[in-house]
């Protein structure tokens, strides 16, 4: 799993088993491999490269995630049957059917010599849906006992079951931005949230962002870099308030958007990066009355490494592993490009 925060490749070794139609899961081994200095830049500037410099990222980034998971696998010496590699987003842009992660299965099959399964948004795309967010099934599958589900990560996303539907969607940019603020400092994040406590809220900064379309849209939504670069950023470039306080006000701003979305009186699941960040959960608990429960570090860091592996396992089941209820496609699929290990 490659997330738009760029904090690096987190792998996952996980055992799935299914019993009277449930699923259930262990966590056997996980790690992050942080990015050199070179592939966050490469994996940064990808959107603007040529097609043919892009096919050839496409192979080596494939080499890249092959060769890292092969030396996991190898370290903690347990069996692999099947990789499952979410890739990293370069394009998506679903509104006119464009949709692109990073990282060759078959380079990834071909070093492995183990079947690999790529590619998981195409199909829902093709579908006419948004792609994203595909965690809802594994929340579905494997996290149902909470009322929902909210991770923090490059962006934020909620998943909950409605009338017997699980609906899911993005909210708002999350680590994206709160990381692409703070390294104007030199800082690779802004850890506890310390740079942003200190800030102070500007009120027209905070109007502005609340009043972008996107959030005015009923799901299925979803949000990509090309959003923040287009809509988000230009509102927070062209004010002139101090570093630390645009920071103040993109944490306030966070946490009203998830406020909006659910009801008093549940239980959330709260997972992903952000979670570390301990103001950015203050705020979120300040404006939403709700019982978070915060689990263990692995589910913390690896719920979404976990999930994809469900997908994976799904595809080669052929079990559905998309909802059209969250993507808004045509219909529900079971997605995914298949390499088989060689």
């Amino acid at each position: 799993m490659s997330g738009s925060s760029l904090d690096g490749l987190d792998l996952a070794m996980c055992r799935f088993s299914k019993q009277n139609g449930k699923w259930s899961f262990d966590l056997l081994d996980s790690k992050t491999i942080p990015y050199p200095e070179k592939w966050k830049v490469i994996l940064e500037q990808a959107e603007d490269f040529s097609g043919r410099e892009l096919i050839k990222l496409d192979a080596e980034y494939g080499k890249f995630i092959g060769q890292q998971a092969a030396g996991f696998i190898n370290d903690i010496n347990i069996k692999a049957n099947l990789i499952s590699s979410h890739g990293h987003t370069v394009f998506h842009q679903p509104d006119i059917g464009i949709t692109f992660q990073l990282g060759s299965g078959a380079d990834i099959a071909a070093i492995t010599a183990i079947t690999s399964v790529t590619d998981f948004r195409r199909t829902d795309v093709a579908l006419g849906g948004q792609g994203a967010p595909l965690v809802p099934v594994g929340d579905e599958l494997l996290f149902n006992s909470y009322d929902y589900c909210l991770n923090l990560g490059g962006f934020a996303n909620i998943s909950y079951n409605e009338a017997g539907q699980r609906i899911a969607f993005d909210i708002c940019p999350v680590n994206i931005i709160l990381n692409r603020m703070i390294q104007l400092n030199g800082h690779p994040f802004d850890k506890d949230g310390l740079a942003g406590r200190s800030g102070k809220v500007n009120t027209y900064l905070l109007e502005s962002m609340n009043n972008l379309p996107f959030y005015r849209e009923n799901p299925p939504k979803s949000l990509g870099k090309e959003w923040l670069i287009n809509e988000f950023m230009p509102i927070v470039d062209k004010s002139n308030t101090p570093l630390n306080d645009k920071l103040r006000t993109i944490y306030e701003h966070i946490a009203i958007q998830i406020a909006k979305i659910p009801d008093n009186d549940k239980n959330i699941l709260l997972t992903g990066g952000g979670t570390h960040n301990v103001f950015l959960v203050e705020l979120i608990k300040k404006n939403c009355p709700v019982n978070f429960v915060i689990p263990d570090k692995n589910i913390i860091e690896y719920k979404e490494a976990i999930i994809f592996a469900l997908l994976g396992l799904l595809r080669i089941e052929g079990e559905i592993n998309c909802l059209a209820s969250v993507t808004g496609a045509a219909k529900d699929s079971c997605c995914g490009a298949v390499y088989r290990g060689i």
